[in-house]
């Protein structure tokens, strides 16, 4: 019997019913009976039963991506088919008082799939999920297609299978969190609790983790190599402030039995999803993925510009009238497919694709749900007019609507296609066009559409934890623990951020109350104990570890800013526990007061920015002894004062100080109640004893001032010489060290030592091993404030900072890429890397010692200052950080007399503020002279606006291209890419970073700009004579010019100090020269 079409395409109403009730997000159907009612659900039921139930394996409970498909079960479309199947179960217990069992089977049905997933993965607990947490392989990455019937790996995986696909596991927690609020127990035991607990450290890195993204497609031009991609990170935040603070035994649970997420892990990923927007990826301007990212089903931005701005390029650029294309030059389905689409491809066999992408009609429906959502009827007529009366198939014996999976260009067609696109009918894909061959996750978007343009369910039903609000209009989740709040109440405007101001002795406590800075002590805030962050991570280990499962529980992963912020409940105990910043790191960064203000400063301004918890944010600022001993000790206590006038004179944060005891009662606290599960183990921790002040024979606070003037104004000469004792013996050596008076040349014989006899060796004068003789010249350089022997010791003995990996994820996720290295050891960085490997490239990428270092220290700067300011790295695409940064940074050295005044021409030297405020005004400074400017520029390798766009325009208009010495950039470029394509724009920056000098490469940038205007303004003229334009001729017929207009006797040199303008004239007049050699050419202007 034929199904009532009325209802499966949502035309419900009459005429005359549409002037009292139109079609709204907001607002249901009112049926003219419960048997209208119960009949329309019944039609649904069965098309859900020959649909999608149909095909649920009664093993696994799992489903394939395409009915005919027996053997492989997909964890995505089953993920969706469950959803399908939930959304028809919400609406039947919402509408009808008996079912006759249908809404029973139906949620049993969703259990046992979404169980049927669980054990999938696991199964794979000990050897993927627990590897991945620390190390994010492809290798590593949960199945995302596993056999139907046994949910067991599917042969010959190797070579079909790319299971990094983050967004999965997302999509699973944010379903599962749903279908738990809607009363279904998906969780079972505590075993699977913790398993869950270990999915969400499987997402928390998304942020920095390249995977395959929806399509099982790594970048546009290599489907192998993974890329970070907007979607996936998108639906990991979602995922994690959904799962945040949820019991997974619902109503039953204990407090064990709760899930916490990691509050920066959850920043990192927002701050990084809402920088990518509106791309998908560094290869992708954009992807139908992101549909469903930033609205139904994962609402993973509440920021109109942003959602709007990536819908709008999502419309534009992917839609046509037979669905949306999955991303631009997608060559997936099409006749013009060469082999496979595993291989890597060229720009050219790209370019093969462009117009003639298949388009997939589930994305109409995905626009459905989003109008329907948004309550935008002008939206919701146009996509059902489109799908509905063009699309759809119809099954002919039930009359059921058929999504194809997609449509493509018959060959043909395609020429006619490339040439005008759009205008050419299309043909439906054998994949979804059958009952034989349904689409399993298009019908199952379909089945949910369906429902709520009928009127049979409501969006609150659809999404009981109302992700499509802001979280701040969401029901506050029941329980102990903070929840993400929404941007309403985590502005600095609005916010407070408390400061907790501890003093590490009495006498530092007596010391500061000289100064009017009232502190308290870490026995005055009893009993409330003060704690490293370090010693949280050590707390957090035992979360989610279950020795049956092989899991260990949370990585030892740093407690970020915002984590730091909280307060904890922890066996009874209140903790606060004072910044990372603060702990005594081994990285020679947290040694420079003058840098750790600042870095104060920083963090209050980020948590004043991020925080999104409930309650206030509660900061310890911990005093040490040594810090009166600071040169910028008077700095320290200008921004103690800004604390007690509450708040910060630079961005006008609101501060309150105050005792702790005064401060909890608004702090967000967090308890970590399964602590009570392992209490016997935690309690014999030595790591978990609270904060200790240093005990002192004399409590004197004024001894803190003794020697403190020595110390400031020590230096000694590093003209050392330590290559008379490279050839001389080891006892030679140590003779020399003993009598060494300097410390620069005490680390020189140490390195020595080092590399000739190891680590290990114990020098017989000293009593102690090299390297911790090593580490005291370190020291002692610190206090002394030697920074070339602080760096110098650091670089040998590999030291690394724990910050560096999320600076570079900062900076990659602002479409940059990162060069390590100098001159021939330079190694490109475009893809998040783990510390491990970001480590062995700095230290095997350097060739000076101190280097390694180095670029260490800038990359952190680097990363704050793009992600506050990243309008200063415009027109830098890649940032290098050692042949460029450094080398630019060298340059401006010399040419400021106050660093050639006070000696400070070498990076090595200045303090890390000190070069911090270097790269500042490199990056910045305006006031240089034409050929320093040059040589800056060139060096940073930064380039004018729309740069790449203007040499694709001068190529068109060459016939072989432009070229430099050897170096050539082909026109045929052209032809094969477009002016934004990443790979086009790379080819153009390497034609210029190849150049050795950089104030030539900027020479070469000027000449080119000229070019294009000269081109601009007079379109009849071309290059069409002769080879490759040579840009070398060109800078020589100018330099010719310019000797005979100024003086013959000038140089190059001379020539570069000219300015922007004067050259230009010289070039503009080379240029027309050229030109007019070229008998076909007409008379050529510049107006």
């Amino acid at each position: 019997m034929l199904v009532d079409e009325s209802i499966q395409t949502g035309n419900i109403y009459s005429d005359d019913q549409n002037q009292r009730q139109k079609l709204s997000s907001r607002n249901l159907r009112i049926f003219a009976s419960y048997a209208e009612c119960l009949r329309g659900l019944d039609q649904f039921y069965g098309q859900a039963k020959r649909q999608i139930l149909q095909y649920q394996s009664p093993t696994t409970g799992l489903f394939p991506s395409m009915s005919n498909d027996e053997i492989e079960a997909s964890i995505r479309d089953s993920i969706y088919c469950s959803m399908a199947i939930w959304s028809l179960y919400q609406a039947y217990i919402r509408r009808v008082d008996d079912s006759h069992g249908k809404a029973y089977e139906l949620g049993q049905s969703v259990v046992k799939c979404m169980r049927g997933i669980l054990f999938s993965w696991m199964r794979h607990s000990r050897e993927k999920l627990e590897v991945f947490k620390t190390n994010q392989s492809p290798r590593a990455a949960l199945p995302s297609k596993v056999n139907l019937t046994t949910s067991l790996p599917l042969e010959n995986d190797d070579k079909n299978g790319r299971h990094l696909q983050l967004d999965i596991v997302s999509l699973y927690l944010l379903f599962m969190v749903q279908m738990i609020n809607s009363g279904l127990q998906i969780i079972y035991t505590m075993d699977e609790v913790h398993f869950i607990q270990n999915l969400v450290y499987y997402i928390e890195r998304t942020y920095r983790t390249p995977d395959y993204g929806m399509w099982e497609h790594g970048s546009l031009f290599s489907p192998e190599t993974p890329e970070v991609h907007a979607s996936s990170i998108g639906m990991a935040k979602s995922a994690l402030e959904s799962i945040n603070g949820v019991n997974l035994f619902g109503e039953k649970g204990a407090a064990w039995s709760v899930i916490h997420v990691d509050i920066d892990a959850h920043s990192r990923n927002r701050r990084t999803f809402e920088t990518l927007l509106p791309r998908e990826s560094i290869s992708k301007n954009t992807d139908a993925s992101l549909l469903p990212t930033i609205s139904w089903p994962c609402f993973a931005t509440h920021d109109p510009v942003l959602y709007n701005s990536t819908k709008q390029r999502i419309v534009d650029l992917l839609k046509t009238p037979y669905g949306f294309k999955r991303f631009l030059k997608d060559g997936h389905g099409t006749s013009a497919m060469m082999n496979n689409d595993n291989r890597n491809y060229s720009y050219h066999e790209i370019k093969r694709f462009e117009n003639i992408e298949c388009t997939w009609p589930i994305f109409f429906l995905f626009m459905i749900i989003d109008a329907i959502f948004k309550n935008n009827e002008l939206q919701l007529t146009e996509y059902k007019e489109l799908l509905f009366e063009k699309l759809l198939r119809r099954e002919p014996h039930h009359g059921d609507p058929i999504v194809p999976q997609y449509y493509y260009i018959p060959p043909e067609y395609i020429e006619s296609e490339r040439i005008s696109p759009n205008s050419l009918p299309r043909f439906s894909s054998t994949e979804g066009e059958a009952y034989q061959s349904l689409y399993l996750m298009g019908q199952s978007v379909l089945l949910v559409a369906q429902l709520l343009m009928g009127g049979f369910l409501d969006i609150k039903e659809l999404d009981p934890i109302r992700r499509y609000s802001p979280s701040y209009e969401r029901n506050p989740k029941n329980g102990p623990n903070s929840v993400f709040q929404g941007k309403l109440y985590g502005t600095a405007a609005e916010l407070v951020v408390q400061v907790v101001l501890i003093s590490e002795s009495t006498r530092l406590k007596a010391m500061m109350a000289t100064y009017g800075i009232m502190t308290q002590t870490p026995i005055e805030v009893e009993p409330v104990k003060i704690w490293s962050s370090s010693q949280l991570v050590k707390i957090y280990e035992y979360l989610g570890i279950n020795e049956k499962l092989g899991l260990k529980g949370r990585p030892p992963r740093p407690i970020g800013s915002l984590g730091t912020s909280k307060l904890y409940r922890i066996l009874g105990r209140t903790v606060l526990c004072y910044p990372l910043i603060f702990d005594n790191s081994d990285f020679y960064l947290s040694n420079d007061m003058a840098l750790l203000i600042d870095d104060i400063k920083n963090e209050l301004n980020f948590i004043g920015k991020y925080w999104r918890m409930s309650g206030r944010p509660t900061v310890c600022i911990l005093l040490r002894e040594e810090n009166l001993r600071d040169v910028n000790f008077k700095e320290m206590l200008d921004l103690l004062v800004e604390f007690k006038k509450g708040y910060l004179t630079s961005t006008g944060l609101k501060i309150k100080t105050g005792r702790l005891q005064n401060l909890i009662s608004l702090s967000s606290i967090e308890h970590l109640d399964f602590t009570a599960q392992f209490s016997q183990e935690l309690e014999k921790l030595p790591e978990l004893q609270s904060f200790r002040q240093p005990e002192h024979k004399n409590e004197s606070g004024f001894e803190l001032f003794d020697n403190n003037s020595k110390n400031i104004h020590y230096a000694e000469s590093n003209d050392f010489n330590s290559r008379t004792y490279e050839s001389k013996s080891t006892w030679e050596v140590i003779k020399a060290l003993e009598s060494c008076q300097t410390l620069f040349g005490q680390s020189q014989l140490l390195w020595i030592l080092l590399k000739r006899e190891g680590s290990h060796y114990t020098l017989p004068e000293f009593g102690s091993t090299i390297i911790e003789n090593i580490e005291n010249v370190s020291q002692r350089a610190v206090q002394l404030r030697l920074w070339s022997v602080v760096r110098f010791c650091s670089s040998i003995l590999k030291k690394f900072v724990d910050s560096i990996s999320p600076n570079m994820t900062s900076i990659l996720v602002n479409q940059k890429q990162i060069t390590i290295g100098t001159g021939f050891h330079e190694v490109l960085i475009d893809y998040p890397r783990t510390p491990t490997e970001t480590h062995n490239l700095i230290y095997s990428n350097s060739e000076n010692v101190c280097d390694s270092v180095l670029q260490q220290e800038i990359i952190i700067y680097v990363g704050h200052l793009i992600s506050t300011s990243p309008n200063l790295f415009d027109g830098i695409f890649k940032i290098r950080i050692g042949s460029g940064l450094m080398q630019a940074m060298r340059f401006y050295l010399l040419f400021k007399k106050e660093y050639i005044k006070a000696g400070k021409t070498e990076l090595e030297s200045l303090s890390p503020t000190e070069l911090r405020r270097v790269l500042f005004r490199v990056l910045t400074d305006q006031d240089l002279k034409p050929i320093q400017q040059r040589q800056i520029n060139g060096s940073l390798g930064r380039f004018p606006n729309n740069f790449s766009d203007k040499v694709w325009e001068i190529l068109k208009r060459t016939r072989y291209g432009v070229s430099v010495g050897n170096y050539k950039l082909s026109s045929l470029l052209c032809a094969q890419t477009s002016p934004q394509d990443l790979n086009f724009i790379i080819e153009v920056e390497n034609f210029i970073l190849h150049i050795p000098a950089p104030e030539y490469r900027q020479i070469l940038v000027e000449l080119l700009m000229v070019m294009y205007i000269i081109l601009e303004r007079n379109p009849e003229l071309y290059f069409n004579f002769g080879d490759s334009v040579d840009l070398d001729n060109l800078v020589e017929l100018a330099l010719r010019q310019y000797k005979k207009d100024e003086d013959p006797r000038k140089t190059i040199l001379e020539f570069y100090q000219e300015d922007k303008n004067s050259i230009s004239a010289f070039f503009a007049r080379a240029i027309l020269d050229t030109l007019l050699q070229n008998p076909q050419q007409e008379e050529c202007k510049i107006t």
